[in-house]
């Protein structure tokens, strides 16, 4: 809070212009500052009040006497020197026993002393008269009373303080006066409410109790700790400077900044090194926080996983293998639904979460897609499953990627079980399978194994009940339990945009119970549970362990695989996911390597501009999906041209993906999601193409031809005919070679080549063809014909004309 000039000037007892003039001289004010009604910024009061109550201490004892009568009935009222700086003649207030003045005249600036301050100045007088004797000294003048006005009666509480008074009258004795000094008053008990307290306006408390900056040491090291942001006057105090100093550094520098303004971490650390300090600047979720909280859910995860809150839990079961070897067709004949024939190519393209009930016991089905390229999702599916079903078509036996399930059931370490289908078609033979078992380190049981192998056919239902036993028998084995009662968490299967709901996500309770309106945190997002659904699209309330779920609320579509929890509540989710989201972004900047600006970088980033670039924006239903396609486009390995994936985003194709591909020239690629409205025209006026597919394979095939597309076709060269020179004939101009087409055709103004044996003479083109007198298009085999080349003249019989043309051909990758 600032104070007008007129104000500080009547504190200190000095005319306007004077203050004035100083404040101009120390730089407190502007030099152009003509008013004494201008305000003087509350940064420099304290620098004020330190410079004049000192010079006023010093000033006080050669001050000349303050005379001021009053009229009372009684003695006047002794005065005693006050000792603090900055305070001018303190009145004596009269004790119990003397009689209070009639009258009095009261001077701007006096203070009330109390009988109770009097007696502890006599006190402190008499100690002062009297010392110790410890070594013989003059004794001490005793001070002279002196004549001052009696003080106003004592303010109110609310009251502002007083402005300090005029300096301190003096007495004069006899033997002062002789000696031609002034007597000097003994010391006085410091009194620290006869000062002014230093000026300071509200917001400095809280703006520092907001910062709250502190210093450390740590052997010779001084840290300042800091949370950002770094204000330059909460710095510059920190560092013991005025806010001026620290500004002008900050000028010396290249930084102009006020003193509200927040200073770069980079530039506020070069400051404090140079004045001998460490900056540290603790933001929101740095290391040491979240090893805390990570150590505080390490001591509270015990309590809450105690035996006796563990009940049994559903087992979660993956069903995995090659490609139509009928594993969705085995989970539809289980859930008595049509499945596959929803599917594209009647191939699984995401991860199905479904539950069902056998024998009064719930299990938990996880289905996953079977082609090449979604390599990625099969292993997410091993990875958060208790139980693993490898389905093994009876007739075609294990194919590369039934292997590759199989390997990732192995990494993950989960119990295996395998399915034989289709045992109802012909070829079909169980004993092979149980072969390829062995070779592969998982003998059946019959063969003296341990993996348990059910055959079953999915179209006639047989072996289905058999493996259902299977799977409750292997959770019975491994003790699935979990605790209800601690908090939710659980693994995101899959996530996705839904038009009306927004990001949803498919998910796995895998410990506690999700409950509608729980605040959950996954990475960088986080959800409000505004609803829970189950697989067959019923509202559920909440979801115990074991149970498949999508959940709606999130802030954006979580990743596949990544696991979630409850949190206290949706402050707490905020800052936990703002904390993940700037610890990724500090991560992905670490990662970026630093720009070489050597002479060989120069020339790779130009022949890198010259090399053909395909850019694409895929859009996709599910996040599972926008990794598949991913890792086939990245499979298409070429060095004549690069591919580019602008963006892979869930949801549908909007107007900001059309705009964005028109500026960065790119495809748009959805894969089994739609357009919003008005995309179309859109994408007409920009000349963005859209490409949108169901399949992933044809996906892939139609991008490597889009890179093809891009490549400068292949120049090929097909012959057309050939004729042999029999005569040169002169004209005007030049010489006719007279020929007779001797193979294909002769045609005017295609491209020609003169040969003489094995040695090219002329190329051109055929300026002229005719047929006797008349002009001919083209001539062939067997017929004769005139021919001139251009403005070629150096035809001899023997040579022979060829005729051809350029095709050009489509480039291969």
């Amino acid at each position: 809070m600032s104070i007008r000039i007129h104000e500080l000037a009547k504190r200190y007892n000095m005319e306007g212009k004077d203050m004035l003039a100083l404040l101009k001289e120390r730089g407190y004010v502007a030099a152009d500052t003509k008013s004494v009604s201008s305000t003087v910024s509350k940064i420099y009061i304290d620098d004020i009040e330190k410079e004049l109550g000192a010079k006023l201490a010093v000033a006080a004892p050669a001050a000349s006497p303050a005379k001021s009568e009053v009229k009372t009935s009684q003695e006047p009222i002794p005065v005693r020197p006050a000792v603090a700086a900055g305070t001018g003649p303190v009145v004596v207030s009269p004790s119990p026993d003397e009689t209070a003045p009639s009258k009095v005249r009261m001077p701007a600036g006096i203070f009330v002393k109390t009988a109770g301050d009097v007696a502890r100045q006599r006190e402190a007088v008499k100690a002062a008269l009297n010392p110790p004797a410890v070594s013989p000294s003059p004794p001490p003048v005793p001070p002279k009373p002196v004549a001052a006005a009696v003080s106003p009666p004592k303010r109110s509480e609310d009251a502002p303080p007083p402005p300090p008074a005029a300096p301190k009258p003096q007495v004069s004795s006899p033997e002062a006066s002789a000696a031609g000094k002034s007597p000097v008053a003994p010391p006085l008990p410091p009194r620290p409410s006869a000062r002014p307290p230093a000026i300071r306006s509200p917001g400095d408390a809280a703006s520092s109790a907001s910062t709250a900056p502190t210093v450390t040491i740590q052997g010779d090291v001084k840290i300042i700790h800091f949370k950002p942001p770094v204000v330059v006057r909460d710095f510059a105090t920190v560092l013991g400077l005025r806010p001026f100093q620290l500004i002008s550094e900050l000028m010396q520098m290249g930084v102009f900044a006020s003193i509200t303004q927040s200073l770069d971490e980079a530039v506020a650390t070069k400051i404090a090194e140079k004045h001998g300090f460490l900056l540290e600047v603790r933001h929101r979720g740095d290391v040491s926080v979240q090893q805390q909280a990570q150590k505080e859910r390490e001591t509270k995860k015990p309590e809450e996983e105690d035996t006796k809150n563990l009940v049994p839990r559903p087992p979660v079961v993956v069903i995995l293998g090659h490609v139509d070897h009928g594993k969705t067709s085995l989970l539809d004949a289980i859930r008595k639904a049509d499945v596959a024939a929803g599917e594209a190519g009647g191939i699984t393209q995401h991860i199905g979460a479904y539950q069902i009930e056998f024998n009064g016991r719930k299990i938990t089905f996880l289905d996953t897609p079977g082609h090449a390229a979604f390599n990625q999702m099969r292993a997410r599916g091993a990875s958060v499953t208790d139980i693993a079903v490898l389905v093994v078509a009876a007739d075609d036996g294990f194919m590369p990627q039934t292997d590759e399930a199989l390997q990732h059931v192995q990494n993950a370490k989960v119990a295996l079980i395998v399915a034989v289908n289709k045992m109802d078609v012909k070829g079909a033979n169980l004993d092979q399978v149980k072969a390829n078992m062995q070779q592969r380190g998982i003998p059946p049981e019959d063969w003296g194994g341990e993996t348990i192998t059910v055959p079953v056919s999915a179209t006639k239902g047989t072996g289905l009940n058999e493996l259902l036993e299977m799977i409750l028998l292997q959770a019975d084995v491994l003790e699935l339990k979990a605790n209800p009662k601690a908090e939710a968490g659980g693994v995101i299967i899959e996530s996705q945009m839904e038009v009306g709901r927004g990001p949803l996500a498919t998910v796995i309770v895998q410990r506690g119970t999700l409950r509608v309106g729980d605040a959950l945190v996954c990475g960088p997002n986080w959800a409000k549970v505004r609803a829970i659904f189950d697989d067959q699209g019923n509202a559920l309330k909440e979801a115990p362990p074991g149970t498949p779920a999508r959940v709606i609320g999130w802030t954006g579509a979580p990743d596949s695989g990544a696991t979630f929890k409850a949190v206290k509540n949706a402050r707490e989710a905020e800052n936990l996911a703002e904390e993940e989201a700037q610890r990724l972004k500090k991560v992905a900047g670490a990662a970026v390597p630093a720009q070489d600006v050597s002479v060989e970088k120069l020339f790779a980033n130009i022949a890198a501009t010259q090399q053909r670039t395909l850019k694409l924006i895929i859009k996709t239903d599910v996040f599972g999906s926008a990794e598949a396609v991913r890792n086939v486009l990245e499979g298409i390995k070429t060095t004549k041209v690069t591919l580019e994936i602008v963006s892979a985003e869930v949801g549908l194709v909007t107007k900001n993906d059309v705009l964005m591909a028109a500026a960065s020239g790119s495809v748009i690629v959805g894969f089994s999601t739609k357009l919003e409205n008005g995309v179309t025209p859109l994408a007409k006026h920009h000349s963005v193409r859209i490409e949108m597919y169901g399949i992933i394979y044809e996906l892939g095939d139609k991008v490597r031809e889009m890179m093809a597309d891009l490549l400068d076709p292949d120049l090929k060269e097909s012959k057309l005919g050939a004729a042999e020179v029999r005569a040169t004939f002169p004209l005007a101009k030049g010489f006719v070679a007279g020929c007779l087409v001797t193979e294909g055709k002769i045609t005017r103004n295609a491209a020609a080549r003169l040969r003489r044996g094995k040695e090219i003479v002329h190329e051109g083109k055929v300026a002229a063809l005719k047929r006797f007198k008349d002009d001919a298009n083209e001539v062939r085999a067997g017929l004769e014909c005139g021919i001139k080349l251009d403005d070629f003249n150096g035809y001899q019989v023997g040579d022979v004309i060829e005729c051809f043309e350029i095709q050009k051909v489509r480039a291969s990758l």
